[in-house]
Formats: C-alpha cells, structure tokens, sequence
C-alpha cells in the first residue's frame, strides 16, 4: 500500500504555493518582529530558532536585527531558496517540527499558522514537546495562530486569484473540524489540484496541549500589534510560552 503525501509535504514545496502567497506583508511581518522583539526583551546575543521559517523572511530580518538566527522548514525548495541569505549568524535547514531539535535556543518563532497541520492531538502536543526541549533555561516560544472563531464566521467561500498569469480556483469549508482549502489552477494544459488542511483549534484546545507539553501560558494577544486578544474580534491567536 503506498503511503500518501501529506499535504504540507507536497504543497508547500511546489513553485506554484510561492506564487499564490508571494504578496505576503513584509512590513506587517517586520513590525510584528519589532513588537515581540521589545516584548520579550530578548538580548543581542540570544539564539533565535524560526521554526517552518518558509523562505526565510522572519529569519532574514531578525538576523538584521543582529540576533543569531536558525531557519528551518520541512520543504527542501524553500530551505533551497532561503540560503542565498546564509550568513554569520544566520543558517537554514530542512527540519520536520515533529523531530527534536539539536541544539537549545532562547526563543523559538512558529509564525504565520504554521501549526495544527497534522491530524491528532497527540502530534501537536509532540511539536510543542520539541519546543519546550528546545528552549534554554528562562527561554520563550511564540506560536503565531489563528482565532479559529473569526476565521469560520468569515470564510470566504469561493474566489478566483491570479498570479503571474496563473488563476488559482479556491474554494473553503470547515469539514471534520479543520478548515479546508480546495486550490485548482492549470498551467501549460496541465491541471494541478492542491489542497490546504488546518485544525480549528481553539484557545482551550490549545492551553490544553500546552500544559500537557510541560509548557506555561504567560500571554495571549489578538494582532501583530500585540494587543488583547478578544475571542470574538481578533484576528490572530498569538501565544507567550516558557518551560514550567
């Protein structure tokens, strides 16, 4: 019997995953960055880990901000990609989030819904269990989620996108609790079809795994702009946590 590919294996190392996310906003992204940089006042030698980092755009950045970064991410292309940007200090990898890390860092980044991709508790609890193993003494991770109750009360049926002349088909619906993202879009006569799978994991669901990861909850905030998190409004779910 062959073993299917997991979504985010195939999906996240096409060109064409690149093509439909590249007008991401860096300068959302960098401010973001600064705020939790602030936040957590992290010193100028701390040893950062940007856990899924893609292409490598937080991890570019906070390097500027002369921090020792480590990239890594499960797609080869993208891990390919980022080390043009290799430096002192700055490095990538091809890592999956659910094997233990080598090294112990002062922060560990999981940005931009890079998690709840997987299909049981248990797995998330892993990734969050590497990342406590992961952090130095009095070290924090920050996991970039979500709010999963306004993304469902907002889903966007249906739309056609066009990028580079290629026009992505989307379709979105909650099924089996996650939010699925149907992608279909043909170049050169040729049909491609892709698809996107998150778990709606709420604030509890959450805390829950945390706690049983041996992690600590010590802040919640709603936007990039590290304001109070409201279940109702927010549009992120951003979580502080440390070793208990």
């Amino acid at each position: 019997m062959t073993k299917q590919i997991e979504w985010f294996v195939d999906w996240f190392d096409t060109k064409y995953y690149h093509i439909l996310y590249q007008d991401r906003n860096d300068e959302e992204a960098q401010l973001f960055m600064r705020n939790l940089i602030e936040f957590l006042k992290l010193k100028e030698h701390a040893k950062i880990l940007d856990l899924a980092c893609g292409r490598g755009r937080h991890s570019v950045f906070l390097n500027s901000l002369g921090y020792k970064v480590k990239g890594v991410d499960l797609s080869k292309n993208s891990i390919a990609f980022a080390k043009q940007f290799e430096k002192k200090k700055l490095s990538f990898s091809v890592h999956d989030m659910r094997l233990p890390f080598n090294k112990k860092y002062h922060a560990i980044f999981n940005l931009f819904t890079s998690f709840g991709y997987f299909n049981d508790d248990e797995t998330n609890i892993k990734v969050l269990s590497n990342i406590k193993n992961g952090l130095k003494k009095n070290g924090v991770a920050v996991i970039d989620f979500m709010n999963i109750e306004t993304v469902t009360k907002n889903l966007t049926p249906s739309e056609t996108v066009v990028k580079n002349d290629v026009a992505f088909h989307i379709t979105r619906k909650v099924e089996n609790n996650k939010i699925i993202k149907d992608i279909r879009f043909t170049v050169d006569n040729e049909a491609f079809h892709y698809t996107e799978k998150v778990q709606c994991l709420t604030l509890e669901t959450i805390k829950d795994y945390i706690s049983k990861a041996g992690l600590k909850l010590m802040n919640t905030f709603g936007d990039y702009n590290l304001s109070v998190f409201d279940v109702e409004k927010s549009k992120r779910l951003i979580l502080i946590v440390s070793k208990k």
